[in-house]
């Protein structure tokens, strides 16, 4: 291989590693300060029988920039090798809210699974809104999420 050659190759490299950061960073998502998602709360036991349970700091994951716990090492594998299967829709945000236009934290015990897929409101009186129509309500924060999905929730929600 020659210098130019190795020289276009770290170059494709660093862009892209880059590319893929500015890919993760481009999602707001519903951290705490400590960039915790789901406020600790183990999201794969949300589609266990046993129902939400808080996460462990023992027993931890990263995705797209948002720190999840688990209860167990064997639930933190599973969230590792699907993490599509188990991440909260709309980045962790009341999907009501989205549906409003808007990013809302959540009550991690005010959620649903609808075909797999992890939904958390902001509180039950939201969650009973957003159950009047479930699929009408989830059409349309996939339709908005794509438009805010980069923009932090401070700067939309003040709008």
């Amino acid at each position: 291989m020659s210098i130019q050659q190795l020289i276009k190759s770290v170059f494709a490299a660093v862009m892209l590693s880059v590319s893929l950061n500015v890919a993760a960073a481009g999602i707001d998502l519903n951290t705490d300060a400590n960039d915790v998602a789901v406020q600790g709360y183990d999201v794969v036991s949300y589609q266990q029988k046993s129902g939400p349970k808080m996460g462990k700091s023992k027993y931890l994951a990263s995705h797209n920039d948002a720190i999840y716990y688990f209860t167990s090492a064997e639930n933190r594998d599973a969230f590792k090798a699907s993490p599509e299967k188990y991440a909260p829709a709309f980045g962790g945000y009341c999907a009501m809210g989205v549906a409003l236009n808007k990013k809302l934290d959540v009550d991690p015990m005010a959620y649903r699974i609808v075909d797999g897929t992890l939904y958390l409101n902001l509180n039950k009186q939201v969650q009973k809104k957003w159950l009047t129509d479930i699929e009408g309500n989830i059409a349309t924060a996939n339709r908005n999420w794509s438009g805010i999905h980069d923009v932090a929730a401070a700067t939309l929600n003040a709008e």
